[in-house]
């Protein structure tokens, strides 16, 4: 009985307070065209905002960061889902990579969603902050990497799959950040990486939500239209606005040299791994 009534007094605390939906509603449009523009799921944005929104709505803090990256992973399902709709229309997507690394993805991704559901809170915190600082140096850095060789064998491309999948489960991303710095070190051209790293993020997204539902599903104190650690309210406003704007990002980076939008965008989530890592050490 008293089990049953802090689950209800959980659910009181969160229910879906409308004052929210524009917060929602900016946060999808703006991964969305990043989505399209820099090919990324937009997860090192959507973590952040929804790990706060999350502490004023009254979540546990053992649940905020699993609760905002499972969210975040099921929103880029929609979203990579529509920047690689664009990209597949000019022909950008090389699906034959996707095809390889797609089990390991798959794989990596279920596995790296348990993991980070299980991390106690400032471990995850600090992880999560010394990946935003990663992505956001390789941007400020605007180096495509020299190719260094051909594309690996399938086997290769399967363990690829994996890491990439696994690192992006844990953090809610669509493995963006590491995809396409791989793919151009084996002579992918630049363009054709970001397209088939948009394309990429969707079986990883996909088996990253599956992982978060599963993991939360046991929890009986998350907010009201869980379902798992996936909150239905923000993913389906972040979902509407990502897919309406990713395919004007991926037109505008078929037609604008996006190295001035990298680096602005390098320097926000420089300020959010800080904040993560202040998450992490307060």
């Amino acid at each position: 009985m008293e089990g049953s009534a802090e689950a209800r007094q959980g659910e009181a605390e969160v229910s879906v307070n409308l004052a929210l939906i524009p917060i929602f509603l900016a946060l999808g449009a703006f991964v969305g065209f990043l989505a399209g523009l820099l090919g990324i799921g937009g997860g090192f944005t959507i973590v952040p905002v929804l790990v706060e929104v999350f502490t004023h709505e009254g979540v546990r803090s053992d649940h905020l960061l699993p609760l905002a990256i499972g969210t975040s992973a099921a929103s880029i399902v929609f979203t990579a889902f529509a920047s690689a709709r664009a990209h597949h229309k000019r022909g950008a997507v090389s699906w034959p990579i996707v095809v390889a690394m797609a089990p390991g993805l798959v794989l990596g991704s279920l596995v790296g969603a348990q993991i980070a559901s299980a991390l106690p809170m400032r471990p995850m915190a600090a992880l999560f902050g010394s990946f935003t600082w990663l992505t956001s140096w390789q941007m400020l850095r605007n180096v495509v990497p020299h190719p260094t060789r051909e594309l690996p064998g399938r086997f290769a491309l399967f363990s690829m799959g994996t890491l990439i999948g696994l690192v992006a489960g844990m953090v809610g991303t669509g493995g963006a950040f590491l995809a396409v710095p791989f793919m151009t070190r084996c002579n992918i051209k630049v363009h054709t990486a970001v397209a088939t790293s948009a394309a990429i993020g969707w079986p990883v997204s996909v088996a990253a939500t599956i992982g978060y539902v599963l993991a939360g599903l046991p929890q009986d104190d998350l907010p009201r239209y869980s379902v798992g650690y996936v909150y239905l309210p923000a993913l389906v406003v972040i979902a509407i606005a990502s897919m309406a704007l990713a395919p004007l990002g991926a037109r505008v980076a078929h037609a604008w040299p996006v190295a001035r939008l990298k680096r602005a965008f390098a320097l926000m989530l420089f300020v959010l791994g800080a904040w993560m890592w202040w998450k992490a050490v307060s």
